[in-house]
């Protein structure tokens, strides 16, 4: 417990006081957001705005993770040392991060709305995603647990396991399942990120969420003293929840800059870093089927631009929405951007207590 204090304390200063450098930098290398003609016509005065922002959560996040450790281990507190789930959600987070970068470097470069092609950033991410599969089946620990496994979960692991025809080809399925998850997820993030503050906000929810669930799991492992029936056999509960609440320090001293009237941008640098982070706090902590409403506002995001995209092709052009993502739509109908980001908040409060109360009432019931 005073680890995940340290961290999220460590990440929260690192962001803080990094932000307002790093907005400095991008000044001074006129790196500003591009803003396209066909989204709210309010949101051209962010023209020019610093992006990349994520890089400092992400770097703030590691930072405050490996300080973290070594100071643990400096005191000689026990099993304080880096473990395999903890360093496989960094590669996930920062691999995805890379990709966003690129792609905002792009767009900041070339002064336009697209960043890296398609192709370019489907090949990208799915080579994280597929990467980070692979090594969820390895290093499994002195219980014989890995970081991830082929069976499908939604509190815990659920019967409907992945394996069942054979190891080989339940790693690919697992494969293929934890990449549907991670793409899913960080795209949701990224079509959240169009107001000022509302997808830090939200993920800040979600990731406080996710740091309950590792403190509770590591207090319920199988085989831990105390740990009843109802036990949760993940491998390392505790330094997820080290890098969920430095997820949550790191987001928070960032949005006191990226609330509106935003100084910076997250960019794709942040959305899929954050974005590919929740999809590995779900595989990891084998809640995969619960993400959906844990990060239900997301999902709602998401959904809004599948609706849009299918019922203009199927109708011949007519809309559901007057713009989507689902945010923009409650701009066009005349609503602040301000009342939209906090209102959006309130939904993603109410996902994630719908989630833990969830959570919580299968251990109740077991």
């Amino acid at each position: 417990m005073i680890a995940i204090l340290i961290g999220s304390a460590m990440a929260l200063v690192f962001a803080f006081v990094g932000t307002p450098l790093f907005i400095r930098l991008l000044v001074k290398k006129s790196y500003g957001q591009f803003i396209r003609d066909d989204g709210p016509t309010a949101h051209h005065t962010k023209r020019g705005t610093p992006t990349m922002g994520g890089a400092v959560i992400v770097g703030s996040v590691l930072l405050a993770y490996f300080l973290t450790h070594l100071l643990m281990m400096a005191i000689g507190a026990p099993a304080s040392g880096p473990t395999a789930s903890g360093l496989l959600l960094l590669f996930l987070a920062a691999g995805m991060g890379l990709v966003g970068f690129a792609d905002d470097y792009i767009k900041i470069s070339k002064q336009r709305s697209l960043g890296l092609s398609a192709p370019a950033k489907i090949v990208g991410q799915t080579g994280v995603g597929v990467a980070f599969g692979i090594m969820a089946l390895m290093f499994p620990n002195e219980q014989g647990r890995t970081p991830a496994s082929t069976a499908i979960s939604f509190i815990r692991d659920t019967p409907i396991d992945l394996a069942f025809a054979g190891s080989v080809v339940g790693a690919i399925l697992f494969v293929i399942w934890s990449l549907l998850i991670i793409t899913g997820a960080s795209n949701g993030v990224n079509l959240a990120d169009g107001l000022d503050g509302l997808a830090a906000g939200a993920s800040i929810l979600v990731f406080g969420a996710y740091m309950l669930i590792g403190i509770w799991q590591s207090n319920q492992s199988c085989g831990s003293a105390g740990a009843g029936s109802v036990c949760y056999e993940v491998r390392d509960p505790l330094d997820l929840a080290l890098i969920a609440a430095a997820m949550c320090g790191a987001l928070v001293g960032f949005l006191w800059w990226n609330t509106s009237p935003a100084k910076i941008f997250m960019g794709d640098t942040g959305s899929l870093a954050i974005g590919g982070a929740i999809a590995g706090f779900a595989i990891l902590s084998r809640t995969e089927l619960l993400l959906v409403i844990l990060a239900g506002l997301f999902v709602l995001i998401t959904l809004s631009v599948i609706i849009q995209v299918g019922y203009f092709k199927l109708s011949g052009g007519k809309r559901v929405f007057k713009m989507a993502p689902l945010q923009h739509h409650f701009e066009l109908k005349g609503w602040q951007e301000v009342t939209v980001v906090v209102r959006f908040w309130i939904l993603a409060g109410l996902f994630v207590a719908a989630g833990l109360g969830i959570f919580y009432a299968e251990w109740v019931v077991g």
